[in-house]
Formats: C-alpha cells, sequence, structure tokens
C-alpha cells in the first residue's frame, strides 16, 4: 500500500486514503464462527471493489480493517462521495449460510497535501478512523490538524490516568433519589471524580471512555464498587447505594468476586447494593451476561437497568432478567411533548405491571417533577431533588432529615 501512495503522489490531481474498520464484526465472528466471518470478510471486500473505479486500489491490512487509495480525483469532494457510498454499501444485510447479518463501517479519510509522505497520509487517515469510532457507529470523518493535537492529549490523559488510581485521585459522590410515594430519598448513586492535580476536576465523559478502551474501567470499577459499599456501610436504615456497571466488567469475568468481596469486606447488606446495567453490556455476550446477573441476585444485590428506552431491545431484556428497577432515560424527561409524555406513562406502567420500581432521571424542575407524578413513576433523581455531594456532605444531608416536601 505505501508503494502504491509513493506512485500516485506523480499522478495528476489529488489522493484520498480511506482507513476502514467494520463494526460489530468481532460479534458475528465469535457467535457464528470464523467459517461465517471469513465469508463476510470477502462479501465486504467484494462491496469495497464494487464502491470504487478500476484505478482505486483495495487492501485488506488487518483481521476486519481495509485501505483503500483513491488517486487522481478532483478534490474533498470526490472522497466525500466514496466515503459515503462506502458506508452505506457495508451497512446493507448480508445473508451468509441461512444467518442475517448486519454489521457496519466506520472509515477515516485523508486527502493528500503538497510533499505529503506515504506514512504521513496513512497515519492522517487512521486519526480520523479513530475520531469516526470516537463519534457514533457507522460514520466517516475527514482528517483535520486538530485531530493530532487531540490524539497527543488523550495519550497524555491515559498516562494521567494509569497513575490515578495509585495515587489516590479518584473520589465519589453521591446523588439522591428519592420515593415518591413517600416523598423521602430512599438511596444515592455513586459517581465517579477525578481530581487531576493539574487539570482540576475532570468529566467522567472525558475520561471514563478512555478507561473502557484501555481496559483501566475494570479496576476502577472494582475501587468504586469497593469505596460505594464502604461509603453506604455508614448510612442509616435501609438507605441503598446504586453503582454503574461497565460492560467490560462482565467481559473480565471478576464482577461476582468483586461485588462479593466488597459486601463482606464493608458489612452492607447486600440488598442495599443496587447495580445499574446498559443495554450494551447485554449485546456482546447475553447468555454470560444473565448467569451473572442472576448470581448477583442469588447474592441479595438489585439490578436495574439504566438509560431505558435509547437501546434497540430493552423490551426484550425485561423478559430475561427480572429486574428491580428501569430507570428512564433524561431524554424523555427533559423534552414536554405528547410522545414523551405518553412514553414515560407507557414505561412507569410496563414497571408497575412487571413489579420493578421506575426512575425518571435528569429532573430539573418543578414542572417535570410533577409531569412525573401524573405518570406514576416511583422515584425520581436529577439536580431539583439534590445534586451530587461529598460523602462527608453525604452526612450532614441526612442529619437534615430531608423530605421532599420541605423543598417543592
Amino acid at each position: 500500500m505505501a508503494h502504491n501512495l509513493e506512485q500516485s503522489s506523480g499522478t495528476s490531481g489529488h489522493v484520498a486514503v480511506h482507513c476502514i474498520d467494520l463494526d460489530r464484526f468481532k460479534i458475528i465472528n465469535d457467535t457464528l464462527g470464523h467459517g461465517i466471518g471469513d465469508q463476510l470478510l470477502r462479501k465486504v471486500a467484494d462491496r469495497l471493489k464494487g464502491a470504487c473505479r478500476k484505478d482505486d486500489v483495495v487492501a485488506r491490512v488487518g483481521g476486519d480493517e481495509f485501505v483503500i487509495l483513491q488517486p487522481g480525483i478532483s478534490g474533498r469532494d470526490d472522497a466525500d462521495r466514496l466515503a459515503a457510498r462506502l458506508v452505506d454499501l457495508v451497512g446493507r444485510t448480508y445473508v451468509l449460510n441461512g444467518h442475517t447479518v448486519n454489521i457496519g463501517a466506520s472509515v477515516g479519510v485523508a486527502l493528500n497535501k503538497p510533499q505529503s509522505l506515504a506514512r504521513d497520509l496513512l497515519r492522517d487517515a487512521d486519526l480520523a478512523l479513530y475520531e469516526a469510532k470516537r463519534a457514533g457507529k457507522s460514520r466517516y470523518r475527514f482528517f483535520e490538524p486538530s485531530m493530532g493535537i487531540l490524539l497527543r492529549e488523550r495519550r497524555e490523559l491515559e498516562v494521567d490516568l494509569r497513575r490515578a488510581l495509585a495515587l489516590k485521585q479518584f473520589e465519589l459522590h453521591f446523588q439522591p433519589f428519592l420515593d415518591l410515594a413517600n416523598n423521602t430519598v430512599n438511596g444515592f448513586e455513586a459517581l465517579i471524580r477525578w481530581n487531576h492535580p493539574l487539570k482540576g476536576i475532570v468529566p467522567p465523559l472525558n475520561f471514563i471512555p478512555v478507561a473502557e478502551e484501555n481496559g483501566l474501567i475494570v479496576k476502577i470499577g472494582k475501587w468504586v464498587i469497593r469505596s460505594a459499599c464502604e461509603a453506604a456501610a455508614s448510612w442509616p436504615g435501609e438507605l441503598v447505594v446504586a453503582v454503574n456497571v461497565s460492560p467490560l466488567q462482565f467481559k473480565a469475568d471478576t464482577l461476582l468476586a468483586t461485588v462479593a468481596a466488597a459486601l463482606e469486606r464493608s458489612g452492607l447488606p447486600a440488598h442495599r447494593l443496587e447495580l445499574e446495567i446498559t443495554e450494551s453490556a447485554l449485546l456482546d455476550d447475553t447468555s454470560n451476561v444473565l448467569m451473572t446477573l442472576h448470581a448477583l441476585r442469588d447474592l441479595g444485590v438489585r439490578i436495574s437497568m439504566d438509560d431505558f428506552g435509547t437501546g434497540y431491545s430493552s423490551l426484550s431484556y425485561l423478559q430475561k432478567f427480572p429486574f428491580n428497577k428501569i430507570k428512564i432515560d433524561r431524554s424523555f424527561v427533559a423534552n414536554s411533548d405528547a410522545d414523551n409524555r405518553a412514553i414515560l406513562k407507557a414505561v412507569s406502567g410496563l414497571g408497575n405491571t412487571l413489579g420493578m420500581a421506575t426512575t425518571a432521571e435528569g429532573v430539573e424542575t418543578a414542572e417535570q417533577l410533577e409531569r412525573i407524578r401524573e405518570q406514576s413513576c416511583t422515584h425520581v433523581q436529577g439536580f431539583y431533588t439534590g445534586r451530587p455531594m461529598t460523602a462527608s456532605d453525604v452526612a450532614m444531608f441526612l442529619m437534615q432529615d430531608y423530605k421532599e416536601a420541605d423543598r417543592v
């Protein structure tokens, strides 16, 4: 490929490099077998070739990675059209040995400049691919100079993140959720915060994706579970602590042992720990995840489905596992149109029928709270009813014998 790039640099017009990575290929390969995976790769290669001109070069450079060299084009518009065509064609349904398969393609594109070197073009296209995958599935992005800066910043963040746990730079904040039946605090969700020595507070949205990409989320998640249990053990009564669990913590196959050890060490009764999972945790290996969830339930731990309503198969998962709680995504709370009100009502009714509590997230106004009451949700959580606070602030908060009726 590098040799082809060097040759193309002498042709008239521009040269574009497209780096392509298949989305969800690993899932297909693991679940249906390598034979189907090989067939799928051949079909993808055929579609890529069909999208290109005869002078374009298509090469497979890794397991599910391809590179296309597009020489002699007039400019960005030609590269844009090809990238869009690639995403569209690869994303269409495949039928392989009776199996209907759907995957996607993420594409990074780089255009040559005067005196561009082959290795630089490939590097730039790869950076653009990284940004395309960060933006979501089945997208394409063109290289921008700022991407190099972002990559350096990300690498620095990753180095700092590896040190953060050892240097005890993480802490937990706790946001209350209210039981609407009696207007009292029912428990708190544990939220991780990173106190960077130079950058100050780093938002979770900035470092959690990095931790998931490099696998550090497993160690960080273990610390969160242990610390949350220790904090909650000092709370009075039956207050619950809720902890978010990453899909990678299930894949590591140590989650059950981590939870059991945290409960034993802290002395927290298992029914006062609630683990929140998203649909993505169930997508890759549903049977293994469900087995782990049942084992956690056997310990007495509560399980809730987070961000309900944002995925594709949420309803089917409610049939497969008896969740204790459904957390309705904040997007349905923020928007007050008729459709969102209907969804809130339907989900809360479903929860009541199935014996599951329902928490509406992101409540920020009195009007939103009143609307949620009307739709019969059992719990609420948001800035209006309680902002995240430190462990010491939780103690003061509880001493005030907080009642929602005193505030709203």
